[in-house]
């Protein structure tokens, strides 16, 4: 019998839009309540209407930056002692930034990835899985990639920080074996979200140029893949999903259309 989240608090982090703004509303839709965080306040805001549309029990959103480690422990430790039990923590935070030659690349750039997919994702999963452990209930679910899976060019070090959440899930999922926590990666192909908006800062013309002549994943398949593994029978854990559209045959292998 799958699991009922029902009344359960599922934690989304970088849930200000794509991925995380999807998952939080399909959780919503099972009735959970929802705890969101992310760096753009007013894109919560709006979603808090949504969700609670949706069907979400109760939602309770806040402003956090995963990179910074005393904010993420600070803020995390001093919420509300009714939404302090999370069920399903889902690390969504995360993002790329340019694609060029490592030699050549912005050092800035490195930072940033490796603070929020790889930082970020211990900051959150350290303030929140000792309480899982404790309740010996829970299930946290990293935002992985195929990336994380193969390199491909030009992005060498956004591939290593996805290859690091990968062994980071597994590790956690030893560490945590004899209790009832569960740890999934989901891992997807090509997803047109923000991401390369994000990764070119601004520049759409060339962000659209991603999924041109292709049918891409939407947020909303990987949504659905998430509440997918997060409901699954007790005794039963996905440990790891790779999710690619069908013209997607590997991290760089993409057939578009003509």
């Amino acid at each position: 019998m799958s699991i009922s989240l029902r009344d359960k608090i599922v934690f989304v982090t970088g849930a200000s839009a794509g991925i995380g703004a999807a998952t939080a509303l399909e959780f919503a839709k099972l009735g959970a309540k929802i705890l969101v965080c992310a760096r753009r306040v007013e894109k919560l805001r709006e979603l808090e209407t949504k969700l609670r549309a949706a069907g979400a029990a109760d939602v309770h959103s806040f402003a956090l930056d995963v990179q910074d480690r005393e904010a993420v422990a600070k803020t995390l430790g001093a919420l509300p002692e009714a939404w302090q039990p999370a069920e399903a923590l889902v690390n969504n935070a995360g993002l790329s930034r340019g694609l060029t030659k490592m030699w050549e690349d912005d050092i800035d750039n490195w930072d940033e990835m490796i603070d929020t997919n790889v930082k970020g994702l211990l900051y959150v999963t350290r303030a929140i899985v000792p309480g899982m452990v404790k309740r010996n209930s829970g299930h946290v679910i990293n935002l992985g990639s195929i990336a994380g899976q193969t390199a491909y060019p030009n992005g060498g070090v956004y591939c290593a920080s996805k290859a690091a959440e990968r062994f980071i899930s597994d590790g956690l999922r030893i560490d945590l074996n004899g209790t009832a926590v569960r740890v999934t990666t989901v891992d997807p192909g090509m997803v047109e979200t923000e991401f390369s908006l994000v990764r070119f800062r601004g520049d759409a013309e060339r962000a659209a140029k991603t999924y041109a002549n292709i049918d891409p994943l939407t947020a909303e398949d990987i949504a659905e893949t998430i509440v997918w593994a997060a409901t699954r029978p007790a005794h039963v854990t996905i440990q790891s999903v790779l999710i690619t559209p069908t013209a997607q045959a590997s991290a760089y292998v993409v057939t578009r259309k003509g």
